[in-house]
């Protein structure tokens, strides 16, 4: 652009629905400007000129609580229009098409004997060349080499009456593609007819080269077959990035160093940009080889949050670099030439991240949502991005599931449970009538089998929707052409209409459906996009009668994903796009079958040896749409809501509903209100631990603390085999008992507050009576060292290295006060290896125990049936315990790893390797006060996999661990031999 000029209004962009061609006699998928032809693919639809053209939209939208607020719908691609105000636009070009150079030139018209000049920028682009005219009232106009006859150098004469005449570039063609006609979005115009247009460089000197470059690019254009033309175009890229290097005076600081260099393509909305990157000790840079958005793109490193490899082009090359927590989209996408450059950046980049590696994982993010940390739309948003899902890849764009199947009332009923879409259902599988159709094809279909022909989320379905904000978009997808007007998104009803009865029609949702910026529902622009056949205009897009307007659509929109009923059920759809259901058997059951190549590793296109095959199976995959990463590889666990009791569950995993129920009815809601919300404030000031007092009263480690109800006295067992009373008042040590010569492993005070229990490594359970001061009875209950114990409603649970778990029940006779008590065995737990240690919901209706083989197991006490078995350690659990709502498990272990496991479904949904083992731990279900190795107390904060707060305490291994129901009090036993008294500091 000449200096001076003002730099042309920034336009809005737009994008489309776009398919290929089925032709449905012969069940053969065409792509016209390809010229290819491949397999049949049945009731495939997918509505392009079979190239992958397409854009990007994103949902920047900043989600707090339960709704997404703040944010607003951009597209992504605007940060980099917003650096560059030319007209020209990278959209202009092909798939795989590359702008490599530009020359201000004249554009040199003769009319009646005159000459006329029309400057501009003559743009080389690796398929055409472009001209860009200064006077944004005339067009910009392309000419595709393969439509070029003739390409020439024409040298400079010295006209006596004009002057010299300089050398000039003459293109002779067959037809030129006219673009922004008096600089307004429109379909672009096609004129046809040999004509010669004639071109003349402002730097004379580079003409001869620059005719030498086009004939080179004409050459490969007018190759017979398309993989020859992608590779001598392949050639000469490589050519030029090998002839050039990053630029180092552009670094930031002259005290910057380089670490590494290399090729690669920064990926934008539909285009790729090639180019060199440089990180150094504190900069990402990348430079585009044709200076085009801006000559050097800058991020420093301490700014980067998060780092992503991608897959792209289905392989994985792809790095996505984000300086922002939530937003979904990057700051820059870049596809490197080999997955050892990607790998060596990637690791380098997250060096500068801290906990970069178990922060981000989809098993994090689930426990923030299972715990009302996370929105169901930052949820889906966050399991996008970890399933390979970016908002520069719109044959990967974001998936969001149609959530309302009442388009028809005036009023929308959200307690209604009619109002929404069955979620345990793909979309294809909702109306019954039309999954029998294809059902009955499916069975009658040679493997391969599928279900559905199309898929859930394309690129053209992603711009089908897009299209009123982006209208470049569409003309680039459609060959300059807006889609038919009855194709086009006109009427949210009607969509959802054809999804439930439409023969190939399966498609879901896109995040903007929930966000906060409705201008994809309005034609803004008042761009002209045709005539329906019942004579109306392309307008804005026909909204229910519920909605007012399109930010009352979104609105309630938002509410009805965060609603109550949606909420219980989100983890449905989840199991059918990113979980369990995704593919193989529970695919087929499920009915969520799809196409083979739309699946990950469906097929390997680098072992196609045939580069034309190779190319339209890239183009067929990428077109289809493709099914996200597989996440979840087990059942995904329900959300936590207010009414959880209500939600179904199998009959076998029922007892976490009912301990609620259970619980709620038998305290005092007003006392149990205030309970909680003492403990809450007690965790979240969990940090400002104080010690109060150290005692060192044992010969050996600490094994078990057990503390009476008015909190006086403090019970202590130790491996040096002794039960130990101190008392909290007199802050003294006053009594000593020893059973056996054998280690204690652990003690508890029986409901009566008279009885102390201790185990005891030589197989026996003993009982102490503080009143009278002496043993009162001996269990002798098991083949092996007893290794810890649980008291529940007259039951007494009780582990051993000899591979069981047995319960036993209590019985006194009133009668016979003065006599022992008698134990009766109820159940015997069988295991496959020892166990360490056991831990009781706190209704007592669930068990837990850990094994020395790195197994938890979780039983139901009123069946005594497994619920659910999960080896996640690989070594010894020292300790495990549920969280106070009974919904989670969390278990530590030898192998220094932090497990939480799902009640219900028993998946592990969050696993931390620690610096260090955790011995022993007291949790809230978000927060963890754990015993470490090395003696500190560390706080972990389980929702963002980080130490909140380091304690030093013990001097040895911390080995015990007793905290009060108010979480007020803490008391440590460690290997250093003594007990340390903890209280919270205001």
């Amino acid at each position: 652009m000449p200096p001076g000029q003002p730099p042309p209004p920034l336009k809005k962009k737009t994008e489309r629905n776009g398919c290929m061609q089925l032709n449905y006699k012969t069940a053969e998928l065409s792509c016209p400007t390809t010229r290819v032809r491949v397999k049949p693919l049945s009731d495939i639809f997918v509505r392009s000129r079979g190239i992958l053209r397409f854009s990007v939209f994103t949902l920047i939208s900043r989600c707090r609580n339960q709704t997404p607020s703040g944010g607003s719908a951009v597209m992504a691609f605007l940060k980099t229009q917003e650096r560059n105000k030319e007209r020209f636009s990278l959209l202009l070009l092909d798939l795989e098409e590359y702008y490599f150079e530009h020359h201000t030139a004249n554009h040199v018209t003769n009319s009646s004997k005159k000459e006329r000049k029309t400057r501009g920028s003559f743009k080389v682009c690796s398929r055409s060349l472009i001209f860009d005219p200064d006077d944004l009232t005339s067009p910009i106009f392309k000419i595709p080499f393969r439509d070029c006859k003739k390409i020439e150098f024409e040298e400079g004469e010295n006209n006596p009456f004009t002057g010299l005449r300089p050398p000039v570039i003459s293109v002779t063609c067959c037809q030129v593609i006219y673009i922004k006609e008096s600089n307004v979005i429109s379909p672009y115009r096609i004129e046809r007819g040999v004509k010669t247009l004639t071109f003349q460089l402002e730097i004379l000197s580079k003409t001869e080269d620059v005719v030498q470059t086009l004939l080179q690019l004409h050459r490969a254009s007018c190759l017979e077959k398309l993989g020859e033309q992608t590779a001598m175009i392949a050639a000469n890229l490589q050519s030029r990035l090998a002839r050039s290097s990053f630029d180092k005076n552009c670094f930031q600081n002259v005290s910057e160093s380089p670490h590494m260099e290399c090729a690669a393509e920064m990926v934008m909305p539909l285009v790729t940009n090639p180019g060199h990157v440089c990180i150094t000790d504190e900069n990402l840079y990348f430079q585009p080889l044709n200076g085009y958005p801006e000559h050097v793109i800058q991020i420093k490193l301490h700014k980067v949050r998060r780092i992503y490899k991608r897959r792209h082009g289905l392989r994985p090359l792809g790095l996505e670099v984000f300086c922002t927590e939530n937003d979904l989209c990057s700051d820059i996408y870049l596809k490197f030439y080999n997955s050892a450059d990607r790998d060596e950046i990637y690791y380098y980049i997250a060096t500068f991240l801290e906990n970069h590696v178990t922060e981000h994982t989809a098993e994090s993010y689930m426990l923030q949502w299972q715990r009302g940390h996370l929105s169901n739309y930052q949820y889906l948003l966050h399991l996008n991005n970890l399933a390979d899902r970016s908002c520069n890849d719109l044959s990967q764009y974001p998936v969001f599931p149609w959530v309302i199947a009442d388009y028809t009332s005036t009023q929308l009923d959200m307690t209604n449970a009619a109002t929404f879409r069955d979620l345990s259902k793909p979309v294809g599988a909702l109306n019954m009538e039309r999954l029998d159709r294809l059902l009955a094809r499916y069975r009658g279909m040679p493997e391969p089998r599928f279900m559905y022909g199309s898929h859930y989320s394309s690129p053209g379905y992603v711009l089908f929707y897009l299209v009123r904000v982006a209208p470049e978009h569409m003309l680039c997808l459609q060959n300059g052409r807006y889609d038919h007007p009855d194709r086009m998104f006109n009427s949210v009803g009607e969509t959802w209409k054809n999804c439930l009865e439409g023969a190939t029609d399966f498609k879901e949702l896109i995040p903007e459906f929930y966000g906060n910026n409705c201008s994809f529902l309005e034609n803004n622009q008042s761009l002209d996009m045709g005539r329906r056949q019942n004579g109306s205009l392309v307008g804005d897009v026909i909204l229910p009668a519920w909605a007012s307007d399109g930010s009352d659509f979104l609105q309630k929109h938002r509410a009805a994903l965060e609603s109550q009923y949606i909420s219980e059920h989100l983890h449905e759809w989840i199991d059918l796009v990113f979980g369990f259901k995704q593919r193989g058997g529970e695919a087929v059951a499920s009915h969520n079958v799809f196409h083979p190549l739309t699946y990950e590793g469906g097929i390997d296109c680098d072992s196609i040896e045939d580069p034309n095959e190779r190319i339209a199976m890239l183009t067929q995959i990428l077109e289809f749409g493709q099914t996200p990463t597989q996440l979840f590889g087990s059942p995904h666990p329900q959300r936590i809501t207010p009414r959880f009791q209500n939600i179904t569950c199998s009959s076998s995993i029922t007892s976490p509903v009912s301990e609620l129920s259970q619980a709620s009815q038998s305290e005092d809601s007003s006392f149990e209100d205030l309970t909680e919300e003492c403990r809450k404030i007690s965790w979240a000031n969990m940090g400002n631990l104080i010690l109060v007092s150290s005692h060192k009263i044992h010969k050996e480690a600490v094994t078990g603390i057990a503390v009476t109800r008015d909190g006086t006295a403090i019970f202590s067992t130790s491996q040096d085999s002794t039960l130990k009373m101190f008392s909290r008042e007199l802050r003294e040590f006053q009594r000593s008992m020893s059973f056996s010569n054998m280690a204690l492993s652990s003690c508890l005070i029986l409901a009566d507050g008279k009885t102390v229990a201790c185990s005891s490594w030589d197989n026996n359970v003993y009982f102490y009576s503080i009143p009278y001061g002496r043993r009162q009875d001996t269990l002798m209950g098991h083949d092996d060292a007893i290794s810890e114990m649980c008291w529940f409603d007259d039951r007494l649970y009780t582990a051993s290295w000899d591979s069981t778990t047995k319960v036993w029940q209590y019985e006194s006779e009133s009668s016979l006060s003065h006599r022992r008590s008698q134990f009766q065995l109820l159940a015997e737990l069988e295991h496959d290896t020892g166990v360490n240690t056991i831990g009781l919901s706190p209704a007592g209706t669930l068990l837990v125990s850990g094994c020395k083989d790195g197994t938890v197991t979780i039983w139901d006490t009123s069946s005594y049936e497994m619920l659910q078995q999960v080896h996640c350690h690989t070594g010894t659990i020292h300790h495990t315990a549920f969280s106070p709502d009974s919904r989670h498990v969390l278990s530590v272990g030898a192998d220094s790893c932090m497990m939480v496991i799902d009640v219900q479904t028993g998946m592990v949904i969050s696993s931390v390797k620690t610096e260090e083992e955790q011995r022993c731990f007291c949790w809230d279900g978000n927060q963890v006060l754990c015993g470490g190795q090395f003696g500190d107390l560390l706080l972990w904060n389980l929702l963002s996999n980080t130490v909140t707060k380091r304690i030093p305490a013990h001097s040895g291994a911390v080995t015990a661990m007793w905290m009060n129901d108010l979480c007020s009090t803490v008391i440590t036993g460690g290997e250093d031999r003594k007990i340390i008294l903890w209280k919270l500091q205001s």
